[in-house]
């Protein structure tokens, strides 16, 4: 029993070496078992041994997968990268929107840039956000609370999500701590990824802001891929735009 696992995971491993995204369901099929198989053999890997992840539905090498966050660190992490593409997406924001901004701190800088507005609504589940926006006249807040999660300075909740979908959302800024042209979008956290899900499916424009720290790498908690968005605002030349209506980032 334990050899025919460990030569399951020996196929699956040399898959994935190859650079090929691999879902629980094809991962069955190839190996001729079944899911609940390939989760069993994968939750009988060892403790630190342990080289492949299910995330997602996705199968992941170890060595894709990066450590846990730490928000200190990434907001002194390449702040002036940051600042720069909050300035062009600024340049994309119009009289009167209804912006949805997600946590973490590649979005951080565009609060202060808000000012030039007469009129905003600014839609969020991260209490930096709100509290970088509470102090302008300008904006309207809309704080969707919950749970908090300190190492991430978010809210979660089960309600979240449908919350979210009953906003008029002109346009979901949504920021990511990993993007990989293969294996999509995600973030460290898995309550962050409903509210971004539900801004995605919801707002008229969908824009992902990342910098090139964040391109080839995988996070645990998937949430989108590429496709999935009307505008990718980031300094990394290897991702190229893919929209004919996608403003100039």
């Amino acid at each position: 029993m334990k050899e025919r696992s460990a030569a399951r995971l020996e196929k699956l491993h040399d898959i994935l070496s190859q650079g090929r995204v691999v879902h629980l369901r094809e991962a069955a099929t190839l190996c001729e078992v079944s899911e609940m198989t390939i989760r069993r053999d994968l939750a009988c890997q060892e403790g630190e041994q342990q080289e492949i992840h299910l995330l997602g539905g996705r199968l992941l090498l170890n060595s894709r997968l990066a450590p846990v966050y730490d928000m200190a660190e990434q907001q002194a992490s390449r702040y002036p990268a940051k600042q720069a593409l909050c300035q062009r997406v600024v340049e994309q924001i119009e009289d009167g929107d209804t912006l949805f901004i997600d946590c973490g701190s590649t979005l951080i800088p565009l609060a202060g840039m808000l000012q030039r507005f007469s009129e905003l609504t600014v839609v969020t589940y991260a209490l930096n956000v709100a509290n970088a926006v509470a102090p302008l006249s300008n904006v309207r807040l809309v704080l969707l609370g919950g749970l908090y999660y300190p190492a991430s300075q978010s809210f979660g909740s089960d309600t979240m999500a449908s919350r979210i979908e009953g906003l008029g959302i002109n346009k979901a800024l949504i920021s990511a701590a990993g993007v990989d042209a293969q294996r999509g979008v995600s973030c460290f956290h898995f309550h962050e990824v409903a509210p971004k899900r539900a801004a995605i499916a919801t707002a008229m424009q969908r824009w992902l802001v990342a910098d090139a720290s964040k391109v080839g790498v995988v996070r645990p908690a998937y949430f989108a891929m590429l496709d999935e968005f009307d505008a990718l605002f980031t300094d990394a030349p290897e991702l190229a735009l893919t929209k004919s209506a996608q403003p100039s980032c």
